[in-house]
Parts: C-alpha cells; sequence; structure tokens
C-alpha cells in the first residue's frame, strides 16, 4: 500500500483580520500610535522593513465600515464586488511594530498622522479606544511584495529620506539594518515634538527636518549633503512630488541605478487628490503590479 501525505493548504499572503484596539498612545502633536492585536491577529506575519496593511474603515455616515464577507476569491475580489458608494474605505499604514504574544496573537503598532481635515482615517484614529474593532488586510506570510525596501546583497550604503507619513516604515527599517552599515536618513515632520528617538544597529547618520523651525526639506537638503563612496541604495517615501523629485536627483543627477532607488508614495498634495487615488486604483484592476493588499489604495493619505 502507498502511503500519501496530504499538501499543506496554500496560505494566501494577504488576508482579512478582525482586530481590536489595545492601547492608545499620543506620540508627539501630530503622531498619534494605536496598538491592534486581539483574537483576530492570530495569523498576522509580516516582514518588517516598511511592512504595510491596509485598514477598512467607514465611510461619512456609517457606524460600521462594510467589508466583505468570507467566501471565494480574494478579500479584494470580494471588497470590490460590493457597491461602491457602500463598501469599506481603504487607507493604507505602515506596521511600525509587531510583536508575538504567548497566547499565539499579535500586537501590531500603527502610527497616525492627525490633521484636521477629517479625512477616514483620522476621523477613525482620534476616536478610537480599547476595545473598538476594526478589519485590516494584512500579511499572511513575512516574505510578500508589500515590504519594498530589499537592498541588493552588494549594497555598501544606504540612503533614507521619508516625511511624516513615512515616518513609522523609516523606523522600522532602521531597526532592521544590519550592525554597521552606512546610512544617510533624513527625516522630516511638522514639529520640534514629533521628533522621536531611533533604534539602529547601522551606522546611521539621522537629520530631521523640522518644518516649524524653518527647516530646508525636500531635494535642497539632500542635494546639499556629500554623500558617501561605494555602492548605494536608497528608499524615499512620502508626499507624491517630493518623492519624485527626489528620485529625479538622485538618478539623474547623483548617477543612482534607477533599480537602486525605491520610491513610494504615500499621499498626495492638493485637490487633486481623490483623483489620482481613481487612477491608482485603475491601474492596479488593470494589473499593474501593485501588491494585492493595497489594491486601490496604494497611498497613506495625510487627508485621512
Amino acid at each position: 500500500m502507498t502511503s500519501t501525505t496530504a499538501a499543506a493548504p496554500e496560505v494566501a499572503p494577504f488576508q482579512l483580520f478582525d482586530l481590536t484596539v489595545v492601547r492608545t498612545r499620543r506620540l508627539g502633536p501630530s503622531i498619534l500610535r494605536i496598538t491592534l492585536g486581539g483574537p483576530g491577529s492570530g495569523g498576522f506575519r509580516g516582514g518588517g522593513r516598511d511592512q504595510s496593511l491596509s485598514l477598512l474603515l467607514p465611510r461619512p455616515g456609517q457606524r460600521e465600515a462594510v467589508v466583505p464577507a468570507a467566501g471565494g476569491g480574494t478579500w479584494h475580489e470580494r471588497w470590490r464586488a460590493l457597491p461602491e458608494d457602500e463598501r469599506a474605505v481603504l487607507r493604507s499604514y505602515a506596521v511600525r511594530a509587531e510583536r508575538p504574544r504567548p497566547d499565539g496573537s499579535t500586537e501590531v503598532d500603527v502610527d497616525f498622522v492627525l490633521h484636521g481635515d477629517g479625512g477616514p482615517a483620522s476621523r477613525w484614529a482620534r476616536t478610537a479606544a480599547p476595545g473598538d474593532r476594526i478589519t485590516v488586510a494584512g500579511p499572511a506570510v513575512a516574505d510578500n511584495i508589500a515590504v519594498r525596501f530589499r537592498p541588493p546583497a552588494d549594497t555598501d550604503w544606504v540612503l533614507i529620506r521619508a516625511d511624516e507619513t513615512a515616518l513609522p516604515a523609516a523606523a522600522a527599517v532602521l531597526e532592521w539594518l544590519p550592525p554597521g552599515l552606512q546610512a544617510r536618513v533624513w527625516l522630516e515632520v511638522p514639529c520640534t515634538e514629533d521628533r522621536q528617538a531611533l533604534n539602529t544597529a547601522a551606522k546611521a547618520r539621522i537629520r530631521w527636518l523640522v518644518r516649524n523651525e524653518g527647516a530646508a526639506c525636500g531635494v535642497e537638503a539632500v542635494r546639499a549633503a556629500e554623500l558617501p563612496a561605494g555602492t548605494p541604495y536608497a528608499w524615499i517615501a512620502g508626499e507624491a512630488s517630493g518623492v519624485r523629485t527626489l528620485r529625479h536627483h538622485l538618478v539623474r543627477e547623483r548617477g543612482f541605478a534607477p533599480e537602486r532607488v525605491t520610491s513610494t508614495t504615500y499621499w498626495t498634495r492638493g485637490p487633486g487628490e481623490e483623483r489620482a487615488r481613481k487612477a491608482r486604483s485603475e491601474a492596479s484592476a488593470a494589473g499593474s503590479g501593485t501588491p494585492e493588499h493595497l489594491k486601490p489604495e496604494q497611498a497613506q493619505q495625510v487627508a485621512r
């Protein structure tokens, strides 16, 4: 008799998790940390660095978000099948930290930039309290395509540039960097009190660009810097126009190889934001290669 062993079922890289607010903590005038967890977090497996998840948020006038029911296909296919004017609003955020718990659950820290414009994520975050529930689309396998910080093996040093929306990802990347690796880091925040203590074993030179102190932000700060010799890798994230300008500077003016510059738009400035978000949605549906769990809202939005 021939014995056979059934193959383990394949785990979808991104799944829906029903999470509970564990605690909240203000990190500065502009930044609020919300820790999520609870029994529904079992199976959450992030890859660190700039790992992201997507929040499913209620629309204006809704008390609860309309989320996809269990069923066939991916969560995103089920979400798209819901009426467009009813289904949950998606917003993507970096996972600042992830901590497995002895009971098999996982705690996930998500940092929110708070603005007075009343966007769906800001509205939710401002009133979030322990015990509140939220559904997120997150990773179930650590090696997933939502982790974009991937320096090649021959990297001699890294360049990191982030505004406040990308600060949680940049902080997580710094913690991940190997000991002794050279890093040049520019972090832009609105207020002096928004600066944070950062941990890294890398040989990192970190410069805070504080807008209310009149710091030169954007590409100017990097353009004025003397960069190390050797083979670089750059990760830049934040507002769309700033990301584009800095990428152009690094590739066209500094001579970085395009494939060694990872650039990610976290938000788009101005009244065209909704149109830009719709364009990203259409591009995702056409198979542009956007990670499944980020469709159709790839960017974190300051208008939260």
